[in-house]
């Protein structure tokens, strides 16, 4: 429907999907410029905020506050965007808001006044992403296996940004960190406006045509576990994502291998996320989500005892290709598997439930804790993840997993 000059001049990939072109640099720019500000937030802003003379439980408080905006944002946007029937729109509102909000930090970095700005910011900043995801789904069609090729640009924006920012922190100071953030903020801004209403529009339609309630599907005993497992296994990654950098910085590493270190993580999910259509053909979406769970056991078991070894370190933050990587990819496919219709919101809830609620008590958790006992919190995490594997083994068998009302997935189209 278009022809090759308008597709090389909009960015859009050469092979048809349901009759149009997917724009494959335009949605991958979102999210490399999206993952980018989180590579240089989750990483930096608790080494900025120690710079700032705050303590582990400000610190935690201030984290938390990042991940409980999710468990309302995404929800309440996905409403506005379901009802206003203009997803883009939605998304470029939540970008601009974010980046006006977070230019607030300039002006004042007393503690209260941060955690406004932070909440502000992060209330816009974390309603994007889960509508951001339908857009793509809606673009991609019935070609799902391209989902993972697209979202991998997100994690090649966080790699460098957080071994970028690390050598630059060291060249120069962490306090210039506020305007690093602030660029990456209009960067998404920017990347949403290259995505038009236009072709969006599908996905909104196809959410509109679905039938009745979202809430039967939620009294599912299988999706009712689904959300528990996220929610537990984003509760382990509450000191990680909050105090990994503090405790790599007590154990000697310099902010250039802390960097370095957090990398690692996003460069084994970037390959598993190149793979990952394969092993959607070889592995239930059981067996994936149990094998994420079972290596989140092990990563805090390593994390908490042998992290000064570097070379169990570098293994333990491989591991992240698991604990994110696969279990991001079986959740997404989960949801648009058994949500159908309600793609949107089942996204929002997976997302507020999840990274939110779940991120947000695994924050609080490491802040009360983390002053008496950082490797305490690490194993905590790892009795949380047993906790989590337990449920999803026990509630979630094979046949729960697919939607037999929907066809099943299409990662074993050749890619």
């Amino acid at each position: 429907s278009y022809s090759r000059s308008q597709r090389r001049r909009y960015g859009e990939m050469s092979v048809p999907v349901s009759g149009q072109a997917i724009p494959y640099w335009r949605l991958s720019g979102f999210y490399f410029f999206y993952f980018a500000l989180l590579g240089s937030w989750l990483p930096y802003w608790s080494l900025y905020l120690e710079h700032l003379g705050y303590g582990a439980s400000a610190i935690g408080l201030l984290a938390a506050v990042v991940m409980l905006t999710k468990v309302l944002a995404p929800s309440l946007w996905s409403w506005v965007a379901s009802f206003t029937g203009r997803r883009m729109s939605v998304i470029r509102w939540g970008a601009a808001l974010a980046t006006i909000s977070f230019s607030a930090v300039f002006f004042r970095t007393d503690w209260l006044w941060l955690l406004c700005v932070v909440a502000a910011y992060s209330f816009f900043w974390n309603a994007v992403l889960a509508q951001f995801e339908v857009v793509t789904l809606g673009h991609l069609g019935s070609r799902y296996s391209r989902y993972s090729q697209i979202r991998v640009w997100g994690s090649v924006g966080f790699v460098l940004a957080v071994v970028g920012l690390g050598w630059l922190i060291d060249w120069t100071h962490i306090q210039y960190l506020p305007i690093y953030l602030l660029t990456l903020l209009l960067g998404i801004l920017l990347s949403s406006l290259s995505v038009s209403e236009q072709s969006e529009a599908r996905a909104v339609e196809h959410e509109s045509r679905g039938k009745g309630s979202v809430w039967p599907l939620l009294r599912r005993p299988e999706i009712i576990a689904f959300f528990v497992s996220c929610f537990l296994l984003q509760v382990t990654h509450g000191p990680y994502y909050t105090f990994f950098s503090l405790y790599l910085e007590d154990l000697g590493y310099s902010t250039r291998w802390i960097g370095i270190i957090w990398s690692l993580g996003v460069i084994a999910e970037i390959g598993l996320f190149m793979v990952m259509h394969h092993f959607m053909r070889w592995f239930s979406l059981r067996q994936l989500l149990l094998i994420s769970l079972a290596a989140a056991v092990l990563r805090w078991v390593l994390t908490a005892e042998y992290a000064h070894i570097w070379p169990v370190l570098v293994f333990a933050q491989l591991l992240h290709a698991a604990t994110f990587g696969s279990y991001h990819a079986v959740a997404v496919e989960f949801v648009r598997r058994r949500f159908g219709s309600h793609q949107g919101q089942g996204m929002a809830l997976y997302s507020g439930l999840s990274f939110g609620a779940g991120g947000a008590t695994g924050a609080l958790l490491a802040g009360v804790f983390w002053s008496q006992y950082p490797q305490g919190t690490f194993w905590g995490a790892a009795v949380v993840a047993i906790l989590a594997t337990l449920i999803a083994w026990f509630a979630m068998p094979d046949k729960a997993m697919r939607d037999l009302n929907a066809p099943e997935s299409r990662y074993d189209e050749v890619v």
